[in-house]
């Protein structure tokens, strides 16, 4: 299998038992994840080498945090340690027509007060295979966004397959400031995932005749910016999950893949939400796994979009299902019958 590293924060999550509001809670449940280090733990489980490269605090919950990558065999070996503090995200789960909310209090972290000579980045590449990373990690700080592009000068010098998943979180930076750093770090990437509104706030494409909030679909709105995008930054594909969102607890889910030629719309799920934090990620990970096993683009795309069905019905951020699990569900077996 392949040597696949991920670079970015793994935050603390916090979040009320069950679907209780935030001024209801007495607890929180406890849940250790973030964009990069969820694809990560899911490349693990299908099988390859994967590597999560970030910084923590050297006190007891950042060690917490390692262990939570350690216990589904992420390698974490080139994991800096130091800086005072792990990023903090609240998560109050959503129902029907209550949408989930998210709370960050990740300011200072030690990721984002990270240095290039933190990390040894020749090392690091030595015989990898792919390197990932999502719009989040730039959008940390300047010194976020000046470390991964070292990382990313490294993978292209070991001639390294870049995916990124763009990832645009508004509660971090502005549209302006994500366009300027997000069109500069393309030139580095091979793969670029990304829905509707990533495309839009990130890099200044929008879909005609789609709206997130109606869950309004339109696929040659898609193909239009598919096209558009690797006219100018030269991907080898474009990909993108497709949410209909009908409320909070259930989803259409399908996704999109465009390889410069041939545009794929795969298999579409109907989807009852346990969790959905971790979903685009769950693509990601089942979009690189694809590309790096199956025979072809769609085949991997139609693994992406099963994993990724199935990982809203796992609690927590990371996807802990099995390849083989995936593609029984390919195969059509989406019946839920208990497993004897």
């Amino acid at each position: 299998m392949a040597k696949i590293v991920t670079f970015g924060e793994i935050m603390l999550r916090l979040s009320p038992p069950g679907h209780l509001r935030f001024v209801q809670a007495n607890s929180f449940d406890v849940i250790y994840g973030g964009g990069e280090a969820n694809v990560a733990v899911s490349l693990a489980n299908y099988g390859h080498e994967s590597v999560y490269v970030t910084k923590l605090p050297k006190h007891e919950i950042g060690q917490s945090a390692v262990n939570a990558l350690r216990r589904y065999g992420v390698n974490t070996d080139h994991i800096a340690r130091g800086g005072d503090r792990i990023g903090i995200y609240y998560l109050e789960h959503g129902a029907s027509m209550r949408p989930s909310k998210v709370i960050y209090d990740r300011a200072g972290s030690s990721i984002a007060e990270a240095e290039p000579q933190d990390f040894d980045f020749e090392a690091i590449f030595k015989d990898a295979d792919w390197f990932h990373f999502t719009g989040i990690t730039p959008a940390l700080s300047k010194k976020s966004a000046l470390v991964l592009e070292e990382a990313l000068k490294a993978a292209k010098k070991h001639n390294v397959t870049v995916s990124c998943d763009l990832n645009y979180r508004k509660k971090l930076w502005t549209e302006e400031e994500a366009q300027k750093v997000m069109t500069h770090l393309m030139q580095y990437v091979d793969v670029c995932i990304g829905n509707e509104e990533d495309a839009e706030k990130c890099l200044g494409f929008k879909p005609k005749g789609t709206d997130v909030k109606t869950g309004k679909l339109s696929l040659e709105g898609y193909k239009e910016i598919f096209r558009e995008m690797m006219e100018k930054f030269n991907f080898k594909y474009v990909a993108t999950s497709l949410r209909e969102s009908h409320s909070a607890s259930d989803n259409g889910w399908s996704a999109l893949i465009y390889d410069g030629q041939e545009f794929y719309h795969s298999r579409k799920y109907e989807i009852r939400i346990v969790d959905r934090v971790g979903g685009g990620d769950s693509f990601a990970s089942g979009l690189i796994h694809g590309l790096l096993t199956k025979q072809n683009f769609k085949e991997a795309l139609e693994f992406a979009v099963g994993a990724s069905a199935m990982k809203h019905t796992i609690f927590g951020d990371f996807n802990l299902v099995s390849a083989a699990e995936v593609e029984n569900l390919i195969k059509g077996d989406a019946s839920g019958r208990v497993q004897r």
